[in-house]
């Protein structure tokens, strides 16, 4: 990846209300020490991402098969990166993971699986779940999560495009993908998308 088109700042220079929160391991990654170059948006996006990471509703396995297969279809390696490691901890198997590359058609998954990749799918391409996706997410999810769906997709759509617009480096020890185009399978490696 080319460098960063906007630096990370360094905590010294945080403002006192985030001082805290970016000398932690957390804290501390590029995409919130990148965000905290506009502190007071960044002030009102830590509750609602964080509402939606560590809050939401839905499963967290079922979480982190959405976000990852956004990230994948954003080519945003660094939303990858960290959502492989948060996926394991999750319940995702390291065989599911390289088939969120491939999306609802790969072999394997659930049925509620495939409905919650083709949905995924539907809202990054067209902004919209279709008729029978939606009725198809309604066999498992409740209102409150039909809500949160759809706001978590378009969450990690406007992230990934910030990361990848901004080129936020990955932090050490986190892989990207190799990713020329979005129909090849997934390889985790240190090269950025």
């Amino acid at each position: 990846m080319t460098e960063p088109r906007i630096a990370p700042i360094d905590v010294n220079d945080a403002p006192d209300d985030l001082a805290e929160f970016l000398s932690s391991e957390t804290g501390s990654m590029n995409i919130f020490t990148t965000m905290a170059n506009h502190p007071g948006l960044f002030r009102r996006y830590l509750p609602f991402g964080g509402k939606l990471l560590n809050g939401g509703s839905i499963d967290e396995r079922q979480r982190e098969l959405l976000i990852l297969r956004t990230g994948w279809n954003a080519g945003s390696g660094y939303e990858w990166g960290q959502h492989v490691r948060i996926g394991l901890l999750a319940g995702l198997t390291d065989l599911e993971i390289e088939r969120i590359a491939t999306g609802p058609d790969a072999e394997g998954w659930s049925a509620t699986d495939v409905t919650l990749l083709t949905a995924c799918d539907e809202l990054c391409a067209d902004r919209m779940i279709s008729d029978a996706t939606w009725a198809a997410l309604g066999q498992f999810l409740d209102t409150r999560q039909l809500v949160e769906l759809t706001l978590l997709v378009g969450h990690y759509v406007m992230i990934a495009g910030m990361l990848n617009s901004l080129r936020v480096q990955r932090d050490a020890g986190v892989v990207g993908f190799s990713r020329p185009n979005p129909n090849q399978s997934v390889a985790a490696t240190g090269e950025s998308a």
